[in-house]
């Protein structure tokens, strides 16, 4: 015998690479202008204030500050809080 099936017996062998989605950076972190918090499929987060989407549907931040994560009419919504510099 063969070690494996062969022809149209074989239906199992494939698999998918890892895309690795999901929070890149989470609540209480601090970010620079740019950085992606979140790499996803459709929108389960939202963007909130001084966060964007972009056409692959990441959230990315728009300003420097700390990430904050809370809910709005029942959504997820992350957004990005300027820290005061202090001088």
């Amino acid at each position: 015998m063969g070690r494996s099936k062969g022809g149209s017996g074989a239906k199992n062998g494939r698999d998918s690479n890892p895309k690795h989605l999901g929070v890149k950076r989470y609540g209480g972190e601090v970010v620079t202008a740019g950085s992606i918090i979140v790499t996803q499929r459709g929108t389960p987060i939202h963007p909130g204030n001084n966060v964007r989407r972009a056409g692959n549907d990441n959230l990315f931040a728009i300003a420097d500050g700390q990430v904050v994560f809370s809910e709005r009419r029942n959504r997820k919504i992350v957004s990005v809080v300027p820290v005061a510099e202090a001088n």
